[in-house]
């Protein structure tokens, strides 16, 4: 009998006409946070992407409903957020937004302009998509001051996970991991060899200028451009000579001149493998450190759940939702 509750709760949570203007049309309340509500149109907008995905693959009605469950789990959580935000007067200035929309349209290769062209082009208003950056700040802003403040890695962390990871490795040396761009001169005659590496000293402003590395490397490189010049984690001492030498003096994240080779022009960026090391244990203990917070915030806070969402929790935990602080929503 519960089984059979279970699947008919589903069945109806996840029911829906063709579009969602229908149910849009006859909001409700899918839940009561604090003093703050949810509604249905909320979640269905939330998911709204996702499901028609799933819909065109014909997901079972107990798929729809575990990704609406975790859509209005999600809300609850933003909502949590949001009382903290106001509590605390932990508001995002126009500045702020702004800056990071700049952010947003660099990391793209775009101009400000040319982003809110995309923006409106995927169906927001500008004064949505502001919103969504406002918000996405100072959910950011909370998590720093009450989750991240207590997270700290010991280098000995770092040593245990790299002993670990690389320390049955049949070569010496430190992992270093390397991205690359290369343009090679082919079958270019010896006068324009010039004008290849200046393509190469080009990239190298755009990316001193904002743009990523792996962004630029895609679209120029003749090595490993499908993955952004990604050419792996390597032992220093299996990296070629040539690599060696203009590496070795570089700390994290940082990037070569451009090299003229026989072959061709090159450039390179390196990443300390400890420092990756360093941020992977970081990352695990913030979502860690995450989850228990948000359960004692819902653990303090009046959640009730209406209607067909009643039962959403259940949906939700049988679906393999957890809670995880959300990254920034770019639009890209």
């Amino acid at each position: 009998m519960v089984r059979f509750q279970w699947i008919a709760l589903a069945a109806t949570l996840a029911m829906a006409p063709g579009s969602f203007a229908d149910e849009t049309t006859a909001d409700g309340i899918a839940a009561q946070v604090g003093n703050d509500i949810v509604l249905v149109s909320e979640v269905i907008g939330r998911v709204a992407p996702m499901e028609a995905r799933m819909r065109q693959q014909n997901a079972p009605a107990i798929e729809i409903a575990k990704l609406r469950a975790a859509g209005l789990e999600k809300l609850i959580e933003s909502r949590l957020i949001d009382q903290i935000v106001e509590r605390g007067e932990l508001y995002a200035t126009d500045e702020e937004v702004a800056k990071t929309v700049e952010g947003i349209a660099a990391e793209n290769g775009l101009t400000v302009e040319q982003l809110r062209q995309s923006v409106v082009a995927q169906g927001l208003t500008l004064e949505e998509y502001h919103d969504e950056i406002k918000t996405g700040i100072e959910h950011q802003k909370v998590i720093r001051g009450v989750v991240a403040a207590k997270i700290s890695v010991e280098d000995f962390e770092v040593r245990a996970l790299y002993s670990e990871r690389y320390s049955d490795q049949p070569q010496g040396g430190e992992i270093v991991h390397l991205r690359q761009i290369l343009v090679t001169y082919g079958t270019v005659a010896p006068e324009n060899k010039a004008a290849v590496c200046k393509s190469v000293h080009k990239a190298k402003k755009r990316i001193e200028t904002g743009e990523a590395f792996e962004k630029v490397a895609s679209e120029i490189s003749e090595v490993a451009a499908a993955a952004g010049g990604d050419i792996g984690w390597l032992h220093s001492d299996s990296v070629a000579s040539w690599m060696s030498s203009v590496v070795d003096p570089l700390g994290d994240g940082q990037m070569t001149d451009v090299i003229e080779l026989p072959f061709g022009c090159s450039l390179l960026n390196y990443e300390d493998v400890k420092e990756e090391l360093s941020l992977e244990i970081y990352q695990t203990r913030l979502e860690e450190e995450f989850r228990e917070w948000m359960e004692q915030l819902r653990a303090r806070t009046y959640i009730e759940r209406k209607g067909h969402f009643a039962d959403a929790a259940m949906l939700g935990s049988r679906s393999g939702y957890s809670s995880r602080p959300e990254e920034e929503d770019s639009r890209f």
